[in-house]
């Protein structure tokens, strides 16, 4: 059961509260592997959790506000209130919130660096207004600097942004995802995220999301058994396997070592199934939160990666 409130009754509160689900299958069947995928948050961010239950996920990645603006409008307390009740009663979690896509904590533009601190200090306040486990971070583009300039000013440009803000008595983390390992792209390799995880433990709460699609178009091989092992055991030797909190389950439409980002559904891409299937019954990740961000191509994709993924789990 994921945190509510004291003394509050799950069970009455679902019979008067909540809407009939499309999927009563869907919505009784109990997962122990946390498995969903992102999803939009039209009318407001509580009713996510119901649409996640109601396509057969018990956990689900969102975006706190606009991924394509810079200024986010301040989380609706209601809307707080509703969703962690929601999670309480529907058993969903851990909540994914995914940070915007302008965000670029390692940017040379002093400018652009001093927006992306702003706009990643309201994506922190936002997730912990809204009860939210982890913060996914792209860590950005260091274009015109050295690497290690860029990854120097994403650990001071996370630290500033975190300073102040009371985290300490939540479960709340940052995690820093892997990246496609296009040029100047930070994080584009297993010892580059650990690096920057590194920097930043003394002075916030770090995780890390490893993408599949990422991985694989990087160059790290998940497809055939002695790969997988190979990129398992890099993936301990550097970030740890205990820090990866969340697998982004998503195939790929471009080939191993493409560096190119484009998502597939699952088992229709380059990848195939056998990847999926593994990471899922890998005991190495029981921890771990299994979201796909595959593309909606036709109505009831979501739910049915959400499926695929679930029928994976031996």
């Amino acid at each position: 059961m994921w945190p509510g409130f004291p003394g509050f009754d799950s069970e009455t509160w679902k019979a008067t509260n909540l809407k009939r689900p499309r999927s009563s299958a869907n919505y009784t069947v109990p997962m122990t592997k946390r498995i969903g995928i992102h999803l939009g948050t039209a009318g407001g961010a509580s009713n996510a959790i119901e649409q996640a239950r109601e396509i057969g996920a018990n956990t689900l990645q969102i975006f706190s506000s606009s991924p394509r603006m810079w200024r986010a409008p301040k989380i609706d307390p209601k809307q707080a209130v509703r969703m962690k009740e929601l999670r309480v009663a529907l058993d969903v979690g851990p909540l994914v919130i995914h940070t915007s896509y302008l965000v670029n904590v390692c940017s040379q533009t002093v400018e652009v660096r001093e927006k992306s601190v702003a706009a990643f200090r309201g994506e922190i306040e936002r997730a912990l207004a809204l009860g939210a486990e982890y913060l996914v971070l792209h860590p950005g583009s260091w274009k015109g600097l050295t690497r290690d300039e860029g990854l120097k000013l994403a650990a001071d440009s996370i630290t500033r942004a975190i300073d102040g803000l009371a985290w300490q008595e939540t479960p709340f983390h940052i995690l820093i995802e892997n990246t496609a390992g296009a040029e100047f792209s930070l994080g584009g390799s297993f010892d580059q995220v650990a690096e920057l995880v590194e920097r930043l433990k003394p002075t916030a709460p770090m995780g890390v999301c490893l993408d599949t699609c990422h991985t694989w178009v990087a160059g790290y091989d998940l497809v055939s058994p002695e790969g997988y092992e190979q990129t398992v055991a890099q993936a301990a030797a550097t970030v740890g396997l205990d820090a990866v909190r969340v697998w982004h389950m998503n195939d790929a439409k471009a080939a191993r070592g493409s560096k190119l980002d484009r998502h597939e559904q699952i088992g229709k891409g380059t990848m195939g199934l056998e990847p999926f299937r593994r990471l899922l019954n890998d005991e190495r990740f029981a921890h771990a939160a299994f979201i796909a961000e595959t593309p909606v191509d036709a109505p009831g994709d979501e739910e049915r990666n959400v499926g695929v993924l679930k029928s994976l789990v031996k």
